[in-house]
């Protein structure tokens, strides 16, 4: 099994914070996402109190492809010799730096995207070491744990799935004031479907890019409740 370390960023000035979670299995670390770019010492800083060393960060896996996440991707595969593990379908965001791309969002969003804080910046640019598409075995890496595709948010979106049913899944749902799907999706009709998908399997806790964990049954149920 592993520890698991939540490393809180604060973005956007302040006003709002992304999670990584840092897994340490015996003597070696994955990191799930790597925050924004402007916050490199900070989490260097997390880093280094968990006792992530430079060359024992074995694997870094982006849950998708949204600067936020993949900011210090780069860096630290550079540092640490680390893999980098992401969905096909969210290559193009990395590799060009646009928060856009293969993604169906509306002009105003688009126009967000496009903001210099927002995409990512060039000298961060990576393309994945490793695609990962929905059943992908992490057991090589030390980790009794799969990923799902839940795409959503982005159609390129992954969750890792643990031997107990708990799940990191990045950004198709947040817990900044209560359990939601989040507000900015590519694909609706996918982020319902990706949200049965985790009813069927039976997810238990969450562990979002956003906010608190939650758990899963709570947030179908509510979910139920509105619906009907």
């Amino acid at each position: 099994m592993f520890n698991t370390k939540t490393i809180e960023l604060k973005i956007y000035g302040g006003i709002a914070t992304v999670n990584c979670y840092l897994l340490k299995i015996n003597t070696s670390f994955v990191l799930i996402d790597t925050g924004p770019s402007s916050k490199r010492t900070s989490l260097e800083e997390e880093l280094k109190s968990a006792g992530c060393k430079e060359g024992n960060l074995k694997l870094i896996i982006i849950t998708h492809g949204d600067s936020d996440h993949t900011g210090n991707a780069a860096y630290l595969r550079q540092k640490h010799g680390s893999l980098i593990a992401m969905h096909p379908d969210d290559a193009g965001m990395t590799r060009e730096g646009n928060m856009s791309h293969n993604r169906d969002v509306n002009f105003l969003t688009r126009i967000m995207f496009s903001l210099p804080f927002i995409r990512l910046n060039k000298s961060d640019w990576f393309k994945a070491d490793i695609d990962v598409e929905d059943g992908y075995d992490l057991s090589s890496y030390g980790l009794n744990a799969k990923i799902i595709h839940i795409p959503g948010h982005s159609r390129g979106s992954i969750g890792i799935l643990t031997g107990d049913n708990d799940l990191y899944c990045g950004d198709l749902l947040t817990n900044t004031s209560e359990p939601a799907l989040n507000s900015i999706m590519d694909d609706e009709t996918a982020a319902h479907s990706s949200v049965k998908k985790l009813e069927k399997i039976e997810v238990n806790m969450v562990y979002p890019g956003h906010g608190s964990p939650f758990i899963m049954r709570e947030f179908i149920v509510k979910e139920n409740d509105l619906i009907n």
